[in-house]
């Protein structure tokens, strides 16, 4: 835990008792500051209690007495309207702030030397993040993952020389910190999402662009440039500090880019070295370069040579069901991607295999399975499952052969038999559902919990690593 004394002896709001909540309270407490705790939801209010914090409805408060209000970033700040407790705190002339923006000032009041690196953009910052600190890692630097992904920040190790806090933000918690200050930024890329939060796209691509607002003249910018809104934002910090740019398929002067899973390093229009990607398996993909070239310009910006980074690719085990290669059954690979939760998220996956046996369908995001027409004929057959099993049967037409399997377990019994029979040299059954789970799963964690227990029974099934080699 990081212990937050800058509120020390003053009452501070707390709205949102989520897994980052509690953690603010807690830091709170623990540096001398009273944390008055309250949540819109009866059970999260009784796990507060639980814990042994200061629970209250601050509906009824004299906000006054709050130095600050801090707001979990899953709480509406500005769309589509602000949350009544925003409300009360700017009447009151309270600031409105988020975890993050306590642990930067809590290291500014130290005078810490932790280093900190964030990554952000509307895809691939989980792989990013996972994988900058699996760098780190890797060559034998100290490294604390979290933020938007594992730990909340303030249950991270506290601050120490030589430790590097790697954090994935979100949107919602870049908005909510004002202080922030990294050593070293990445803003991955930008297309329009969460625009229910934000409005327009616009103020979207600006909130995520304040990554870099209080970068110091010594801190690196690592920046997507293969979409327009990050190519603008680019462009605006162009002579502000180093901006490492990063892009897939197409050459940049200072950066890194990627070319058929072969990462670039560039200085000034000239290569100065070259990094295979090649049987990385939890790398595959174009989406993955784009994050294994943001990792690597990370990872140079804190000080680690080509080798280094090679070497930590290498052993990259990837995230849980992003992609996951689970098992092999002869020469069948099963891959868990129930993270992909939508036809865009799907799309990633598709074009990283050929001859796929795809696992697909739940509860259908708006749009169904549009956009997805270039990837058909990558596909062997696909097996529909959930409420989306019709309207998936009737955008898939005669274009895709299909079939009716229902339940995840039929599906997997049922691809995996038609892969078993395939001729090519790597036939793949993908989860990849294109769809929420809750018609029949809690939450893709779950969903993708299943398609491995249901694998793994196969007879001839076993478990590779994510890089997908015999375990």
């Amino acid at each position: 835990m990081i212990p937050v004394t800058i509120f020390a002896g003053c009452d501070v709001a707390v709205v949102g008792a989520g897994m980052s909540g509690l953690a603010v309270a807690r830091s709170l407490e623990e540096g001398g500051a009273r944390a008055v705790v309250w949540d819109d939801k009866e059970s999260a209010r009784a796990e507060a209690e639980a814990a042994g914090l200061t629970v209250a409805d601050l509906s009824a408060a004299d906000f006054k007495r709050f130095a600050a209000l801090v707001l979990a970033p899953g709480i509406p700040l500005t769309h589509p309207a602000p949350h009544w407790s925003v409300v009360a705190a700017r009447r009151a002339g309270v600031e409105v702030i988020g975890d993050i923006e306590l642990l930067f000032r809590e290291r500014a009041q130290q005078k810490s030397k932790s280093e900190v690196v964030v990554i952000t953009g509307t895809n691939g910052k989980s792989t990013t993040t996972a994988l900058t600190a699996h760098l780190l890692g890797s060559a034998g630097r100290r490294a604390a993952l979290g933020g938007n992904i594992g730990k909340a920040v303030l249950d991270l190790e506290p601050f120490a020389d030589g430790l590097t806090y790697v954090l994935e933000l979100s949107s919602f918690q870049i908005d909510l910190t004002p202080s922030l200050a990294p050593d070293a930024a990445a803003l991955l890329n930008i297309t329009p999402d969460h625009l229910d939060r934000h409005g327009t796209l616009q103020d979207y691509a600006r909130i995520k662009a304040q990554v870099f607002g209080n970068l110091g003249p010594e801190a690196t910018a690592v920046i997507g440039v293969d979409d327009e809104p990050c190519r603008a934002i680019a462009e605006s910090l162009r002579g502000i500090f180093a901006v490492k740019r990063i892009a897939v398929g197409r050459a940049v002067q200072n950066g890194v880019w990627a070319s058929d899973g072969v990462l670039l390093e560039m200085e000034g229009g000239r290569e100065m070295g070259r990094t295979d990607l090649a049987g990385i398996g939890s790398l595959r993909g174009a989406h993955n370069w784009q994050n294994a070239a943001a990792a690597y310009a990370l990872a140079r910006s804190q000080g680690l040579d080509a080798p280094a980074i090679q070497q930590g690719l290498n052993s990259f085990a990837g995230l849980a069901h992003r992609m996951e290669q689970v098992a092999r059954r002869g020469n069948v690979l099963f891959v868990n991607d129930s993270k992909a939760t939508n036809a865009d998220a799907a799309g990633k996956a598709l074009a990283s295999f050929d001859d796929i046996y795809w696992i697909v369908g739940g509860r259908a995001k708006e749009g169904g399975l549009s956009g997805l027409e270039p990837f058909f004929p990558k596909i062997a057959r696909a097996y529909l499952i959930g409420e989306a099993a019709d309207a998936f049967a009737r955008q898939l037409g005669g274009a895709v052969d299909h079939v009716h399997c229902g339940t995840l377990d039929r599906a997997v019994a049922a691809a995996a038999a038609d892969a078993a029979r395939s001729r090519a040299k790597e036939p793949v059954v993908l989860l990849s559902p294109a769809c929420a789970s809750y018609d029949q799963f809690d939450n893709f964690t779950k969903r993708g919990d299943a398609f491995r227990d249901i694998v793994m029974r196969l007879d001839g099934a076993q478990s590779v690593s994510r890089q997908g080699r015999a375990a």
